[in-house]
């Protein structure tokens, strides 16, 4: 009889560790063997969808995005199933909402909602074409729509896809690969100087004088002309500062930032304007102690006669009365802007003063809207490339 032993145990195999399961939210950054960048996403169903780009930094633009907007609830599950209106209204109020001016905002709503999205919700977004959209612009202009108001549509279009492309939605952007109807451009008739004198002349006195006088001397835009309060004009200094703009809004007045930021800015005001606001003022402080009672001051340079923001309809309507009783050419207000432009020119100032005087965001918009104005600069500039290669020929 043998001895008995006690069985040894037989070890059990130590469990594998299992990686982690990525969680919903979570990402990851890799460079691809042709050195482009993949970025992976775990989404809250369980799959991961990449991203890709051609440097770390946009892939990881895109992964943020994704990130962020998984936070807040959008649905990334099954990119190709979500339809361009899905896109459209959750791009309309989680991004341009939150980035674009009030009226430009409303703007976007209105013509995203009457227009965009009837014609073009029902299609998947990753599969919105050019064709797509180059029909949808033909039915517009087919409907008997303003080729201008065509071209705006197309501009939202553009501006919604092209935020669907940095987010990995879509591939390319359907409205930016379709041409714009031809728009029939405005053709700018400023005033020229002899006409601006008979203006300045005729309007003395009037209650709207130094708003005239102004928006022609330095070029205000009239959002930007009917916003000014008197703490921005410095009389003694000669100057004026811009720092807001007033539009209606739902009706209702309001005050908005400047239209770009070098909208911002302070601008020296000639003799005949600063004294046009010396006497606007003192009307004005007359007008407010006559109906003290129903007066509502709110500090504006140009209101009406109880203190209350002016309307830019009315204030326009009788900027044209006023033409047509001078026996002025039709205009509307925006262009005493385009007459300040081409008399400054006349002056001799260069582009670039003119750019910043009107608040231009960039020189070559000034260069766009007005070189067609000053033919003597392209008169010039032959003159002097024939003084430096003409001579002995």
């Amino acid at each position: 009889m043998h001895p008995q032993s006690n069985p040894v145990p037989t070890p059990t195999p130590e469990r594998r560790r299992q990686p982690r399961k990525r969680g919903a939210g979570e990402g990851t950054i890799s460079e691809r063997p042709n050195g482009t960048w993949a970025a992976a996403v775990t989404l809250p169903s369980g799959k991961r969808r990449w991203l890709y780009a051609k440097t770390r930094a946009e892939v990881a633009d895109k992964l943020r995005a994704a990130l962020t907007d998984a936070a807040d609830g959008v649905s990334w599950g099954d990119t190709r199933r979500q339809t361009v209106e899905q896109y459209l209204r959750w791009w309309l109020s989680e991004q341009a909402q939150q980035r674009v001016r009030p009226s430009t905002y409303r703007a976007y709503a209105i013509y995203t909602n009457k227009h965009i999205i009837p014609s073009l919700g029902r299609l998947q977004l990753a599969r919105l074409s050019p064709q797509h959209v180059q029909r949808f612009l033909n039915d517009l202009s087919a409907s008997g729509l303003a080729a201008r108001t065509v071209v705006q549509i197309r501009a939202i279009l553009r501006r919604a896809l092209g935020q669907a492309v940095k987010f990995g939605l879509v591939r390319w952007n359907a409205a930016q690969l379709v041409d714009p109807p031809r728009v029939e451009h405005h053709e700018i008739r400023p005033l020229t100087p002899e006409q601006a004198r008979v203006l300045l002349d005729g309007i003395r006195g009037d209650w709207l004088e130094a708003l005239y006088s102004v928006a022609l001397a330095v070029g205000l835009r009239q959002g930007e002309a009917l916003g000014l309060g008197w703490e921005n004009i410095d009389l003694d200094g000669g100057t004026l500062q811009v720092t807001r703009a007033l539009q209606r809004i739902d009706g209702a007045p309001q005050y908005v930032a400047p239209k770009t930021a070098k909208s911002r800015r302070t601008i020296a005001l000639p003799r005949f304007a600063i004294l046009a606001l010396r006497e606007h003022r003192i009307r004005q402080l007359e007008e407010r102690m006559a109906s003290a009672d129903v007066y509502q001051d709110n500090g504006l340079v140009f209101a009406r006669p109880d203190g209350r923001p002016l309307e830019g309809t009315q204030v326009t309507r009788q900027f044209q009365r006023t033409l047509v009783r001078l026996g002025l050419p039709r205009q509307r207000f925006h262009d005493l802007r385009h007459g300040c432009a081409s008399l400054m020119r006349a002056q001799g100032a260069d582009l670039k003063v003119i750019s910043t005087t009107l608040g231009h965001s960039q020189i070559a918009i000034t260069a766009d809207l007005y070189t067609h104005l000053f033919p003597e600069v392209s008169r010039d500039m032959a003159d002097r490339m024939d003084a430096m290669l003409g001579s002995g020929r």
